[in-house]
């Protein structure tokens, strides 16, 4: 452990950033091999580092790049407590990501913090407001960002418009249940065209938890379908046991086909991941989860692993792929 930095001296300090990179070109491979790092800057304000094989500390993202990782997915919060992944914040994640010649894929949670099936919090700062105005406040966060990190050379080719948003998102106004999705609509519509506002070749995908589950997603994508939702991407989370994985990945699989058949979109697995204890089984999970989604041609997207780069208990969180000395495991070796 090293001195403590307050995130803006990390930012500023540009921390665990090696000097005098230049960016890369972007890597020639179709197929996203993706690393949601989101955690990365908190982390090494609070002194953490990352080592490669040799023992060597070393910039995470170039690891995760020798490690094959083409892609690096970050979260967005509106406002957050302490500031971790607001736009500044994002920024920083994402230059460092394209010094690398990595792509970057943003979701957008549309919340303080958290937002998942069990919670999408709308942010204080739109508590009050109508649903006109939230649909406003939608266009208006997606396109700011946006707008900010190309001013700052960054191109976004992924856009989540909210994340794991089974029940929808900005509780109550855009939740989604029985067969009510028109708000939510609305709300995804204005993301969609923010984003295209931007960046308009930027693929817009969206999130649901549970990726082994038909019936779920069935449900939902037939209310985008039947709403008119505009949209490129079909994302799924995708969090197996080591004893379990095997049917999981198999009925991942179906789901996956299923929705390329159902609605004409390609997939992409946006989340993944397992115990960090659990290294050859991860490792065995995510090496048939790529064959599986590469056996889709075109309209398999690729696999992205969330937060590998979490310590072991890191805020509570143990299904990374780092262990305790700071080197990656081996379930990041199908990449």
């Amino acid at each position: 452990m090293t001195k403590r930095f307050t995130r803006r001296e990390a930012i500023g300090t540009g921390l665990g950033l090696a000097a005098g990179l230049t960016a890369l070109p972007a890597a020639a491979a179709t197929l996203v091999k993706g690393a949601d790092v989101s955690w990365v800057s908190q982390e090494e304000s609070a002194g953490y580092s990352f080592y490669n094989a040799s023992g060597a500390r070393t910039d995470p993202f170039k690891l995760l790049k020798d490690l094959g990782i083409n892609t690096i997915r970050l979260r967005v919060w509106v406002n957050p407590s302490g500031g971790w992944c607001d736009g500044a914040d994002t920024l920083y994640k994402a230059k460092r990501a394209i010094a690398q010649g990595q792509k970057v894929m943003l979701t957008f949670h549309y919340s303080d913090s958290w937002a998942d099936p069990g919670q999408q919090t709308k942010p204080a700062g739109w508590a009050g407001h109508s649903f006109t105005q939230l649909m406003s406040d939608v266009y208006a966060h997606t396109q700011g960002i946006l707008s900010y990190l190309k001013s700052n050379g960054v191109t976004v080719d992924y856009v989540q418009v909210g994340n794991e948003i089974n029940s929808g998102m900005l509780w109550p106004d855009g939740q989604a249940s029985g067969s009510s999705f028109a708000n939510l609509v609305k709300l995804i519509n204005n993301g969609n065209d923010a984003v295209k506002s931007v960046f308009p070749s930027a693929k817009v995908i969206l999130h649901l938890a549970n990726g082994h589950d038909n019936a779920v997603f069935r449900w939902f994508f037939d209310g985008m379908k039947a709403n008119g939702a505009r949209y490129d991407v079909i994302g799924l989370s995708h969090y197996p046991t080591s004893s379990n994985w095997t049917s999981r990945n198999a009925a991942l699989s179906t789901n996956m086909a299923d929705m390329v058949s159902r609605y004409g979109k390609p997939v992409i697995v946006a989340e993944t991941g397992m115990d960090w204890q659990q290294a050859a089984a991860s490792k065995a999970m995510i090496a048939d989860l790529l064959t599986r989604v590469s056996a889709l041609g075109a309209n398999g997207l690729g696999v992205l692993y969330w937060e590998p780069q979490a310590y072991p208990g890191w805020q509570g969180y143990t299904w990374g792929a780092l262990d305790g000395s700071g080197r990656f495991t081996s379930a990041m070796d199908p990449f």
